[in-house]
């Protein structure tokens, strides 16, 4: 098999949860250029049709669903619905997440960025129903074709600050008023993927069930200078990602070219994590 066959996706049927986000888009224009076919959920089930259409307007393979991770009965029928147009299930990118940095009506939601000494019990709850529990659902609806077919692939997005404890000097402006906190919440579950991702990789062992993570450093998405500066300085390579710049991992991940690798973490980061 030459390199270019190991990363192609053709006749490969991927679901991608958060499906219309700023990644998640771009993980399905990846599979869907990956020559698979794409299902985009999530919960904005507008956003995500108006996504899928995008793709099937550039003649790719795709389609939508309005997917709600915290409910079992929802995960269910997006997986038989899969199956019925495409006939398989081979790829899982489970994107979703509440992450208040993407969300400017968070605030409104209950979901904003607190101290943690206030931080209200019901907002965490919340965001470990979407952030942990919601890939729980996901992942056991979406694996029970893969074993029965033999093979599968699971990309589980974690966050650097999954891996280190949010730096809350940089949600100061210069004078040193405080724009936000990023909430307990997102280092929390974040955490928990990395946990959960190396659970199912043993879990599946002596099987072609792959389980790996993905963790994006910090993606550029309209950052005011001050903050983009602060976290710029912090990384090795002077600058936060590209919205673009995870998705050659999530190829690699998803496709054979990484058949030989499970249970792992694929850090891209801009050297975030490596001082």
């Amino acid at each position: 098999m030459t390199i270019q066959e190991k990363f192609d996706l053709k006749g490969k049927t991927a679901i991608v949860t958060g499906g219309s986000g700023l990644l998640g888009a771009e993980f399905c224009r990846t599979l869907a250029e990956g020559g698979a076919n794409v299902v985009v959920a999530d919960i904005a089930s507008d956003a995500a049709q108006k996504t899928a259409q995008g793709l099937a307007d550039a003649s790719f393979s795709a389609s939508s669903f309005g997917l709600d991770v915290t409910r079992k009965e929802s995960a269910e029928e997006m997986v038989s619905e899969t199956l019925k147009k495409f006939g398989s299930l081979d790829i899982l990118v489970n994107s979703a997440a509440l992450d208040p940095k993407f969300d400017a009506t968070a605030s409104e939601k209950g979901i904003a960025p607190g101290a943690f000494e206030d931080y209200p019990l019901e907002d965490f709850r919340a965001a470990v129903d979407v952030n942990l529990t919601g890939m729980f659902i996901v992942t056991q609806a979406c694996v029970k074709p893969m074993v029965a077919q033999g093979k599968g692939s699971v990309i589980n997005i974690c966050s650097t600050y999954g891996l280190n404890g949010p730096d809350q000097r940089l949600y100061l402006n210069d004078d040193g008023s405080r724009v936000a906190f990023k909430p307990v919440y997102y280092t929390t579950t974040k955490a928990g993927v990395v946990g959960f991702t190396k659970y199912l990789a043993a879990y599946y062992a002596s099987t072609d069930i792959r389980v790996n993570a993905l963790t994006p450093g910090g993606v550029f998405n309209n950052h005011n200078d001050t903050f983009n500066r602060k976290y710029s300085e912090k990384t090795i390579m002077g600058r936060m990602a590209n919205k673009d710049e995870m998705n050659g991992a999530l190829l690699f991940l998803a496709s054979e070219a990484s058949s030989y690798m499970t249970g792992n973490n694929v850090v891209v980061d801009g050297g975030w994590t490596a001082w």
